[in-house]
């Protein structure tokens, strides 16, 4: 079959996507002040549903960081988790119309250097976030991506913070884990096809639980306590499963705050997911592109099973998306597999996953942030000009030091102001021909483009002003089948005061002289 052609890629991959999830939906769900249930069924719908329906190959979905403050703030709004579950059932069903709409195409106008400056900005957070894990110190929440934290603190301050409470059996855990992957990358899997089946962090994660494993039950002072390790709700069997699961309320159906909040969560969730998607598939080794209207329409679906048993929302997400590439994944089965697997370990093995160390869980993802945000990555963007690099620092900062949609407005500001400046100061939409004397008249001609608009106003502006008093002006505009009314207000003006200047204007429109046509 199609879909399992790539298993020796897919699984591995599956498996550290799993680990890295793990930590993640129960740590965004602890942020949303939801059950920690409804953040792993999330990541399983994300896993399950949203992979099987989506035509992202490398894209995992699952409860996203970006939200947490929104649901937060939405289950106290609304007053109980059920009545918030109603606003995720009807989000989905506005990101599913949403993709009909074929408002998908929303993503492709996301300029390169902001995707690329929000790959780095989310590696250079997600190294910092995880550092104070990495030694004992886990206070914020797993996932965590903005700046200013639930708890008052920053990204920044915590670094401090973290060096009152280290812990030296988490640091010897996360050094151990960072040696073995390291070795296992850069000179193990070299040497034998053996090490590339079996991937360094899914050892390290195995090695993990199993030192917290004998530790307990052999050398209990060298233990980590339960504070430094995974925590997922223990249940003995499906019924148990079950029985955590929360329903919402459909006497809420229409309730106008329900839908407020179904839009904000329908209009953020597929912003991220968009975004996600033009950055998974530019750190997609072999460059595939997602349709992102089907992607719209698989997460509407993902949201409306989601908010029916009991999940948060999902959208795409970058960390375990970037975990995913990087681990070797090839389509999208290791994606839907992770969901499975999850399903399967919190129902059947929630005690294994409850001895991995969130250290080096840290290591796996300083790993990520390290290749998401790579310096000589960020040398090439500087090299490519101003015009690349302003847009890519500016959101590399502003995620950063804010959160993630601020930082990508921020960039998108820019790149706009570069645009901005680049069309006032390259009048690539005009060709200038040289002057040349004729007589005691400096002869122009300006040949407009096929379609010229308000943008190229400032620039078009310009040229007229440098005209010599005296010249002979022919604008062409017959190669033009759009120009904005902005412009031709412009040339109007000018072949009316042009005589105050002894400047002779000829236009030339559709083929022949012609005045301008409003």
């Amino acid at each position: 079959m199609e879909l399992f052609k790539h298993l020796k890629k897919d699984l591995p991959a599956s498996l550290v996507v799993l680990f890295v999830a793990v930590p993640l939906c129960l740590g965004i769900a602890l942020a949303s002040g939801a059950p920690l249930i409804s953040g792993l069924i999330a990541g399983v719908i994300g896993g399950i549903v949203v992979g099987a329906l989506s035509k992202s190959s490398l894209g995992v979905s699952g409860p996203a960081a970006g939200l947490a403050v929104i649901v937060l703030n939405a289950i106290d709004q609304l007053g109980a988790f059920e009545i918030f579950l109603m606003a995720v059932v009807i989000a989905g069903l506005m990101q599913l119309a949403l993709g009909y709409a074929k408002a998908g195409i929303i993503g492709y106008y996301f300029p390169s250097a902001v995707i690329k400056g929000m790959l780095a900005g989310i590696g250079i957070v997600i190294a910092l976030k995880q550092i104070p894990h990495a030694v004992g110190y886990d206070a914020d929440f797993e996932g965590d991506l903005a700046f200013m934290q639930p708890d008052g603190q920053t990204t920044i301050s915590e670094l401090y913070n973290m060096l009152g409470y280290i812990n030296p059996v988490a640091i010897a855990l996360a050094l151990a884990a960072l040696v073995i992957i390291l070795v296992w990358e850069n000179i193990l899997a070299k040497k034998h096809k053996i090490f590339t089946l079996l991937q360094g962090t899914i050892v390290v994660v195995l090695l993990g639980a199993l030192y917290q494993f004998l530790a307990t039950r052999f050398w209990p002072d060298m233990a980590l306590s339960p504070d430094h390790l995974v925590s997922v709700p223990v249940t003995s069997s499906l019924a148990d499963f079950s029985n955590l699961i929360t329903y919402p309320d459909f006497s809420q159906a229409f309730n106008p705050q329900v839908w407020i909040v179904a839009i904000t969560l329908a209009i953020v969730a597929s912003l991220e997911t968009l975004l996600c998607v033009e950055a998974t598939d530019k750190l997609d080794p072999h460059k595939r592109v997602t349709p992102t209207n089907v992607e719209l329409k698989a997460q509407g679906v993902g949201n409306l099973l989601s908010g029916l048993i009991g999940g948060l929302p999902v959208t795409q997400v970058i960390v375990r998306s970037s975990a995913n590439i990087q681990a070797g994944a090839y389509t999208k089965l290791s994606a839907i597999m992770h969901g499975v697997l999850l399903l399967v370990l919190v129902v059947l093995a929630p005690t294994f996953l409850n001895l991995i160390p969130l250290s080096v869980l840290a290591i796996i993802l300083i790993i990520v942030g390290y290749k998401l945000a790579k310096p000589t990555m960020i040398v090439q963007i500087y090299r490519q000009g101003k015009d690349q690099f302003y847009p890519f620092i500016i959101t590399i900062l502003g995620i950063v030091f804010t959160d993630l949609l601020i930082g990508i407005g921020l960039g998108l500001v820019v790149a706009l102001f570069v645009l901005l400046h680049r069309s006032y100061r390259n009048s690539h939409f005009l060709h200038m021909e040289d002057k040349v004397n004729e007589g005691d008249k400096h002869k122009v001609k300006i040949t407009l483009a096929e379609e010229v608009t308000f943008l190229n106003k400032a620039a078009i502006l310009k040229e007229l002003n440098n005209i010599q008093p005296g010249s002979k002006v022919t604008i062409d505009m017959s190669k033009s089948f759009k120009v904005d009314y902005d412009v031709l207000e412009i040339i109007d003006n000018f072949t009316k005061t042009a005589p105050e200047q002894d400047i002779e204007v000829a236009l030339i429109g559709r083929g022949e002289t012609a005045t301008v046509d409003y």
